[in-house]
């Protein structure tokens, strides 16, 4: 039985966390300062709460946080490795840029981990469903392959470190940039007394993204707060020689927006969703 370690209890990481115990892996997950949410999450996966002596102990770790945790993780794990003769490997499945990611490798020290680069596209696996896509570059050895054999969907990429990451910030930029266009669009609708011609319009002209955003923008709304630093990180990929680059720092703003509208009562939310029909 292959043990696998996740850092991150969140829904992306308790669902991978169920499908591979449900794959017959023994699942291990740190959990030292996380809400009590997190704690019943991981517990309702069948992943086992360990000490960090443990899970740089796994075959394989996996880091499944939000953006701006990732480096934080990895400084985290080379301070528990300390010596070892047998290098641990380590995994990022996070939204962040190919700088980021080199950041992220850059935090262990020589010998202690071999670091592959990973990106998960597609939702958090349901019961009886494929669940997503997890791209891996940088694995000339196959050292992802457990991963394949307990259950998850693996695809390898060609490329170093770094273009499983490119890969993500590319395909989350079209997918959640279309979200975000469609948000500040319908507002500006909503605020100029447009917003019922508008849909009326989408719904002629355009219907499949009408229905996407119908849906994709009420699911945006639990998000919100996550998808602000891969905007960030989606422009810092881009550059700053880019003018695209400021579409996605508004994009990080719109984001912010949503998330502190919802937490303040959900104002806006409540006028999108009495658009959308919801």
């Amino acid at each position: 039985m292959a043990t696998i370690a996740i850092i991150g209890a969140g829904a992306m990481g308790s669902g991978i966390g169920r499908q591979l115990a449900d794959g017959g892996a023994k699942v291990l997950t740190y959990l030292d300062g996380r809400s009590p949410e997190s704690h019943d999450r991981a517990r309702a996966a069948g992943m086992e709460p360990a000490p960090l002596e443990d899970i740089v102990g796994a075959e394989i770790v996996l880091s499944i946080v939000p953006p701006a945790e990732a480096i934080g993780v990895a400084e985290l794990l080379s301070a528990a490795i300390a010596e070892r003769r047998i290098p641990m490997t380590f995994i990022d499945c996070n939204a962040i840029s190919p700088d980021t990611m080199r950041q992220v490798a850059a935090a262990f020290r020589p010998g202690q981990a071999n670091v592959l680069d990973g990106s998960i596209i597609g939702l958090p696996p349901q019961p009886g469903k494929a669940g997503p896509k997890l791209y891996i570059s940088g694995d000339g050895a196959d050292r992802s392959a457990v991963l394949a054999a307990h259950g998850l969907h693996v695809r390898r990429i060609e490329g170093a470190v770094g273009a499983a990451s490119a890969l993500k910030m590319c395909y989350a930029g079209i997918n959640k940039g279309v979200t975000g266009l469609g948000t500040a669009m319908l507002l500006a609708a909503i605020g100029s007394g447009a917003d019922q011609s508008l849909r009326r319009e989408m719904a002629e002209s355009n219907p499949d993204l009408d229905r996407k955003l119908s849906s994709a923008i009420p699911d945006m709304y639990a998000k919100a707060y996550r998808w602000v630093a891969e905007m960030e990180e989606i422009a810092a990929f881009l550059g700053e020689d880019d003018p695209a680059s400021l579409i996605f720092k508004g994009m990080a703003g719109l984001f912010q927006k949503m998330a502190d509208d919802r937490a303040s009562g959900g104002e806006l939310s409540g006028q999108l969703n009495g658009l959308l029909g919801r």
